[in-house]
């Protein structure tokens, strides 16, 4: 009796289920056309209370699909809701206003389109969302400088006011799915995600060079994420990771097929790392004409990377090719850590110019002269970059150092500072004494067939190691015009290299080494020898 009486009640409650989800797939199945509720598609009329209220009767209903139909949907602030998919067909765009009186908050939130708490979100169609961020921005700018709305955090150097509106902002919601759609032209950041759980963002594009701080995607301790098929052109960082949250991190990220254009770096964690990024996979990734670097890897508040792969990005007229850095900007807090990264099949073409010099906002010039910047892996003192590999990388840089220009000769290798405290940038360092790699504080680094190419001349050494264990070099070769000694080692133990060519000539194989060893093709030098020279000279 017991028993069928179990099965009676496992039945029901398969039926029930069976119920429900039929209830559910009728509620989707609604359409909820913004034209009915009074929305005029004339670019003019301010239509964010109809489409409002076309989002309200859909989740009041329980769910459903809003529509906006072709055309031009001039609005502020608009609020999604939980089983609301806000549908943009082909030819659709919403407009947004450039009065920010016509934007209101949302629990803090400022953005043009907001949701908070909610679940099973979705955006969709082949419609169009135009921020029109340079116009916004500039109004903005000129209610502060006429005292009508002062912004306490007014960046002069960049003529920039605060306050000023995301594209879209998400935040701590469920299930979001973000497909097909155009962002154009944000205020500020464009897509912008903050603890969220489960989203999805396939072949989107964002085209938005308007004005500062244009990231494109910005993926703040978000779990279960998966960026696709999308093309980013930003004016700042491309697609970003960010991590606010002491207490909290980015964990399960899946970023692939994607083509990035960015007046910043392109693929980037930080600078905002104070939780930290986890299990993060990235592949089959094109980068051109960007400013800064094509993976841009950086812990700086605390926080921890690991367990990071990148796998098949290639990035032509792209200022930097890789660059690894642990920080200390928060100085009163703890040291964070990165750790577990493979970084392979890369390749990489560095221009000698600016690579964003068609771009409406650049970036910023550096206000100093330099020579052009190598790749760089750095941690601190005491604390060490572990367990780097990175394999079937090729890198070919432009050349043209001039030692009178800039220069760090290798004596003075001691002298690079660390700058721990300092914004994370491949530049931070100021001029660096090598042209292809320079490495500092890292434990466990394995370089697997990397070919470093300098097409014109260069006085300085295609790679500087200093205080680095467990170095392992295999494979690869360096071409470059100059004759001079490629490889330099400071302070390196466990070092071992093998089948490595220098213009076509091998260096002598390295099965480990101590500080007395004599390597042709390879200058061992220690801090000891560095103090020698140093007082001589």
């Amino acid at each position: 009796m017991n028993e069928t009486k179990k099965r009676m009640n496992n039945i029901r409650s398969i039926l029930a289920g069976i119920v429900v989800c039929a209830c559910l797939a009728n509620v989707q199945a609604k359409d909820y056309l913004i034209t009915d509720y009074g929305a005029k598609p004339d670019g003019i009329t301010l239509n964010s209370k109809a489409i409002q209220s076309a989002i309200d009767e859909a989740f009041n209903a329980g769910g459903g699909k809003v529509i906006v139909p072709a055309g031009v949907f001039y609005t502020a602030t608009l609020e999604l809701k939980s089983n609301v998919e806000l549908h943009l067909q082909k030819g659709a765009m919403l407009l947004g206003s450039t009065n920010i009186y016509d934007y209101h908050r949302v629990q803090g939130d400022n953005a043009l389109i907001i949701a908070r708490g909610q679940e099973n979100i979705v955006i969709s169609g082949e419609g169009t969302i135009d921020g029109q961020g340079q116009e916004l921005a500039l109004n903005i700018d000129s209610l502060h400088h006429s005292g009508i709305m002062v912004q306490e955090n007014y960046n002069y150097r960049r003529m920039r006011p605060g306050g000023r509106p995301n594209l879209l902002k998400i935040n701590e919601c469920k299930n979001v799915k973000i497909t097909g759609i155009t962002a154009v032209d944000a205020t500020d950041w464009v897509l912008r995600f903050n603890k969220c759980d489960q989203l999805e963002i396939d072949n989107v594009t964002v085209d938005s060079d308007a004005y500062w701080n244009n990231d494109g995607i910005d993926i703040g301790d978000c779990k279960n994420v998966r960026i696709t098929n999308c093309n980013v052109n930003a004016a700042d960082d491309g697609i970003c990771l960010k991590s606010e949250d002491l207490n909290s991190f980015c964990d399960q990220v899946y970023i692939a097929n994607n083509v990035v254009r960015s007046s910043a770096s392109a693929i980037k964690f930080g600078t905002a790392s104070h939780g930290g990024f986890k299990n993060v996979t990235i592949e089959n990734i094109k980068v051109y004409d960007t400013f800064r670097s094509a993976l841009a890897f950086e812990a700086v508040d605390g926080g921890i990377i690991e367990n990071v792969t990148a796998n098949n990005i290639t990035a032509t007229n792209t200022g930097n090719a890789i660059f690894i850095k642990l920080g200390h900007r928060n100085v009163d807090g703890e040291i964070g850590a990165v750790r577990n990264i493979k970084i392979s099949n890369v390749k990489v073409e560095i221009p000698f110019g600016a690579p964003d010099v068609n771009y409406k906002i650049r970036g910023p010039e550096l206000p100093f002269f330099h020579n052009p910047f190598p790749s760089s892996i750095s941690g601190l003192p005491g604390h060490n970059v572990e367990n780097v590999t990175i394999e079937n990388v090729e890198i070919s840089y432009p050349g043209r150092a001039n030692r009178g220009y800039a220069h760090i000769p290798l004596w003075r290798l001691h002298s690079v500072p660390e700058v721990e405290e300092k914004y994370p940038e491949f530049s931070m360092f100021g001029e660096l004494p090598s042209w292809g790699f320079y490495v500092r504080h890292v434990d466990e680094l394995e370089l697997k067939n990397v070919k470093l190419t300098v097409r014109e001349e260069d006085f300085r050494p295609a790679y500087v190691f200093d205080d680095v264990k467990n170095l392992k070099i295999e494979g690869g070769n360096i071409t470059s015009p100059n004759k001079i000694v490629q490889v330099v080692v400071k302070d390196v133990t466990a070092l071992e290299m093998k089948n490595v060519f220098v213009g076509g000539e091998k260096i002598k194989t390295i099965p480990s080494y101590g500080e007395n060893s004599k390597i042709k093709g390879v200058e061992l030098i220690s801090q000891p020898e560095i103090a020698k020279k140093s007082t001589r000279l």
